[in-house]
């Protein structure tokens, strides 16, 4: 006899198998599960971007902090507060930042001088501590700015021909003595050690000055003298002539090179090759110019001895920036003729030329294309060297020659007064011995 029981358990379990099979309003269910975790993870994605944001901040906050307090750190008796109200007004919302610490400090380490700035806050989590998680993100943040470290080489090339004289109240090679004295205490004042930062003065017209007391120099060539400075006697209805001595030469040189250098862009015109004794088209080609332009100095840190060599300057003559750019590059480098010594690692070389008005002449043309061809190619050959290139153009209107001959379009600058002279070299200079963010 069967149990009258069993029906009714046959039906429970089969309800039960019905409702464990039915998926239906599931969806509802999942999600009723998973919301939680995702108002969560939405949640913590807003706190960690708002905390993004604010480190990107402090961070720009404590490299523009450690720029400015760098500039007065060693005599600055309150670099901690000073860093500390600094860095907090570069902030937009310094409230936003919780337990803000900023710290401030300056040393020395051999030639080098540092400054540090470090700081630490906390930002207050909105979703991530409704759901267990921190209430706070802690951020931290840090730069330096080092100076003193990186040692620089520059040649001045300088305009010195007779349109320099133009110019009121004040000439341009007036002017352009003052802008050179300027520039000369920024690059003194910019050397952590003696030596660090050397100068190589170059004044130029159709020639450049060597220095008359390099009279016997392998590196000079007497071939053009020899042929055109003569001193003649006749007798006896005959012309005798012979070449006038060597210690009568003013110390002028003309471009190197042979009348084809102008096809050649590696020319040595050009280049900054060792001259070779006995080849004269690697030679330096005396020439008795009148006016022959103030001699030019080699790289040093004789400060006086700079400064009175700008005050030397007299202006007259014609415009050849080819030879003053390629004795500016052979002022900062090796062997004959100026025996620069041996680049120290992290030198930065730099040439800066001045001019007031566009090529004239050269040792083989007065036509100008020829001559701005030339100027192209020292111009290239320079910078593939690595050296940066300031170029100034004064009173000139522009210059397509020399804005490309710069390094940068930055570092071009087109003048229409004698005075702009010594601002822009303030801001050469300046630029020369800023600091830099190194971490």
């Amino acid at each position: 006899m069967k149990d009258a029981g069993e029906p009714i358990k046959g039906a429970h379990a089969m309800a039960v198998s019905r409702f464990l099979q039915d998926r239906r309003a599931n969806v509802g269910i999942i999600f009723a599960l998973s919301i939680v975790p995702v108002f969560g993870l939405a949640g913590a994605a807003v706190d960690y971007s708002r905390a993004s944001a604010a480190r990107t901040e402090m961070q720009a906050a404590a490299d523009a902090t450690a720029l400015m307090i760098a500039k007065g750190a060693a005599t600055n008796p309150n670099l901690q507060s000073t860093g500390d109200q600094f860095f907090r007004a570069q902030l937009k919302q310094p409230t936003a930042l919780a337990n803000l610490a900023v710290t401030s400090t300056y040393s020395q380490q051999g030639s080098n001088y540092l400054v540090n700035v470090s700081a630490t806050a906390n930002v207050k989590t909105e979703m991530l501590s409704v759901f267990n998680g921190p209430p706070t993100l802690n951020l931290a943040t840090s730069a330096q700015v080092t100076w003193g470290n990186m040692k620089l080489r520059v040649a001045l090339v300088l305009d010195n021909t007779g349109s320099m004289l133009q110019g009121s109240p004040t000439n341009k090679i007036t002017a352009l003595k003052s802008a050179a004295h300027q520039l000369l205490s920024q690059l003194q004042a910019a050397a952590a050690q003696p030596g660090d930062v050397q100068v190589a003065i170059v004044p130029f017209t159709t020639d450049v000055n060597v220095d008359p007391t390099n009279v016997n120099a392998s590196w000079i060539d007497w071939s053009d003298w020899n042929s055109n400075n003569q001193n003649c006697t006749t007798h006896n209805n005959v012309q005798t002539c012979t070449p006038k001595p060597h210690s009568a030469w003013n110390g002028c040189v003309m471009d190197r090179g042979t009348s084809t250098a102008p096809t050649n862009a590696t020319a040595p015109d050009v280049m900054n090759t060792t001259p070779v004794p006995g080849t004269p088209s690697t030679q330096f080609a005396a020439h008795q110019a009148s006016p022959c332009p103030a001699a030019m100095m080699p790289l040093s840190y004789d400060w006086t001895a700079l400064n009175n060599r700008i005050d030397a300057m007299a202006a007259g003559g014609n415009t050849n920036q080819t030879i003053g750019l390629a004795l500016g590059w052979q002022a900062l480098s090796q062997g004959n003729p100026f025996n620069a010594t041996a680049l120290p690692s992290f030198t930065q070389q730099v040439i800066i030329l001045l001019t007031d008005g566009l090529n004239t002449h050269n040792r083989w043309t007065a036509t100008a294309s020829k001559i701005d061809a030339r100027t192209a190619d020292v111009c290239s050959n320079i910078k593939s060297a690595h050296i940066q290139v300031y170029t100034v153009l004064v009173m000139s209107g522009d210059s397509q020659i020399l804005q490309d001959c710069a390094t940068d379009p930055s570092m071009y600058f087109a003048l229409t007064t004698p005075g702009q002279i010594v601002t822009t070299f303030n801001t050469i200079g300046t630029s020369l011995a800023q600091l830099r963010i190194a971490r």
